[in-house]
């Protein structure tokens, strides 16, 4: 293991910090910035891969079809559900795990941990007699990639100050979302070369929508792809990192967010807009198949996860100039419109639709969620250092804020937990919509109710003259 000293100021002992403090500007000026620059970048791809392993099942299961395997559409929707079913869980858990094991010790290991679901996938969708129950097993253990995000976010939250908390956060989440469009515009190439050799198993005949007449691919490339990236990040995140002395907090310390009701409300918001954005991201490629039969979806699935994934930081950015609570508000009322035009453009009553405006107002949804994901992450250490300072108004300064980045943190990785429940229940919500109207009518219909409701709550509590906590 790498090991660094700074015996000179006793600052540093290996990758431990034992003293934090950028809020000073002196300090940050010095050599607060470039450590904290050092470990956002490491941080970064360890994201961006935990993305690309949790959103796997997206690409995986609209290709099972053509390799043989005889599943419903409710059963590829469920197969493209459950990992973020399984993700959001986990994320509750490694929300708080950072302060109780450091940073660096827990990047590096959940990152390793995204072997286990690779290395499975790429088995298993060599042989169509591969059960059912092991492909559902398979789709909740990419949950692991899922669970990665919260930590992530709650670690790179301590090492920046409040006025570029947002920004630092927004890159973090926004190139770490990348994985999602990578892993759906890299499947349809890799598959279509043996580029790992022999030992990653023989190619399949398959029939590719869209297309006539069967092809050879190598459907395990889509999962096996990953390890070796997974290995390097990995380790270097082991040796790069760094664990924060004062970031230390036990889970009873951190609890006290389920008291707070502005972790409830700031949960409900980001549910719709970064639960939209994962929900999406894994329904988009299914929803084409099934709407526009003789549209190859995978060669537009992905866009929608980029544009959502680039605009994330520039949500950031734009709240810590403008305000996370005035973007949020705008950022949910042109969502309802958007949802408004992708169900102008859907197919029915002998129409065949305009898959050209499906594509747009998707496309339009996709870049609204990444603003809103960077907008309302913005938001939360604004209002929970507010409420810091509040408390110890007439105490201590360091007090307040040493406790409000520890409840901001805390905050961060719950609020994203509860967020990724919208991986599971918008595909689902399709996949039920699909059951019983024959369309996804239904399901955006209640999306349009959703986010009509988080207008109302950002206005109240955030975004109007006189709110409770202006942000």
């Amino acid at each position: 293991m790498s090991t660094v000293h700074d015996d000179a100021s006793g600052r540093q002992r290996g990758r431990l910090l034992t003293v934090w403090t950028p809020e000073d500007k002196a300090f940050w000026a010095h050599e607060g910035r470039a450590i904290a620059n050092v470990n956002l970048w490491i941080s970064i791809p360890a994201l961006f891969l935990a993305f690309a392993v949790w959103q796997m099942w997206s690409v995986v299961a609209v290709n099972l079809p053509n390799l043989g395997f005889k599943y419903t559409e409710n059963q590829l929707f469920w197969l493209a559900a459950l990992p973020a079913l399984s993700g959001a869980t986990l994320r509750i858990f490694y929300s708080f795990m950072v302060p109780v094991f450091g940073g660096r010790r827990w990047t590096a290991l959940t990152t390793a941990s995204l072997l286990l679901p690779t290395i499975g996938v790429g088995l298993a969708v060599q042989d169509p007699a591969t059960p059912y129950s092991t492909m559902l097993l398979l789709a909740l253990l990419c949950g692991l990639g899922g669970g990665n995000f919260s930590s992530s976010m709650s670690n790179i939250s301590f090492f920046f100050p409040k006025e570029r908390k947002g920004s630092a956060l927004g890159l973090n989440a926004g190139l770490g979302n990348l994985g999602v469009s990578s892993v759906q515009f890299l499947a349809p190439l890799v598959i279509t070369m043996g580029i790992l050799g022999p030992w990653a198993g023989e190619p399949q005949m398959a029939k590719l929508s869209g297309a006539h007449g069967v092809a050879e691919v190598w459907a395990q490339n889509a999962a096996f792809i990953w390890a070796p990236f997974i290995i390097i990040v990995s380790m270097l995140a082991w040796v790069g990192m760094h664990d924060i002395a004062d970031a230390k907090a036990s889970f009873r310390e951190q609890a006290v967010i389920f008291k707070r009701k502005h972790n409830w409300i700031m949960c409900f918001l980001y549910l719709g807009t970064f639960g939209s954005f994962i929900g999406f991201s894994a329904g988009f490629p299914l929803l084409i198949k099934y709407l526009y039969p003789d549209i190859r979806p995978l060669q537009y699935a992905w866009l929608g996860p980029l544009v959502g994934a680039m605009a994330r930081p520039f949500g950031g950015w734009l709240s810590d100039k403008l305000g996370g609570a005035r973007v949020t508000f705008w950022t949910f009322f042109w969502m309802v419109l958007g949802v408004l035009g992708v169900m102008a453009s859907l197919p029915g009553s002998g129409s065949p639709g305009s898959f050209t405006g499906f594509l747009l107002a998707f496309l339009f949804l996709f870049f609204l969620t990444g603003i809103g994901n960077g907008s309302t992450f913005a938001m939360i250490p604004v209002i929970f250092n507010t409420l810091a300072q509040r408390r110890h108004a007439a105490g201590s300064p360091a007090q307040a804020e040493s406790e409000g980045a520890k409840e901001s943190a805390a905050v961060l990785g719950f609020s994203g937990a509860m967020g990724a429940y919208g991986g599971f229940f918008i595909p689902k919500s399709f996949g039920t919509s699909f059951d019983l109207t024959g369309t996804p009518y239904a399901a955006l219909v209640f999306f349009v109710v959703f986010y009509a409701v988080s207008i109302a709550v950002t206005w109240w509590y955030y975004s109007r003259r006189g709110a409770e906590i202006p942000c």
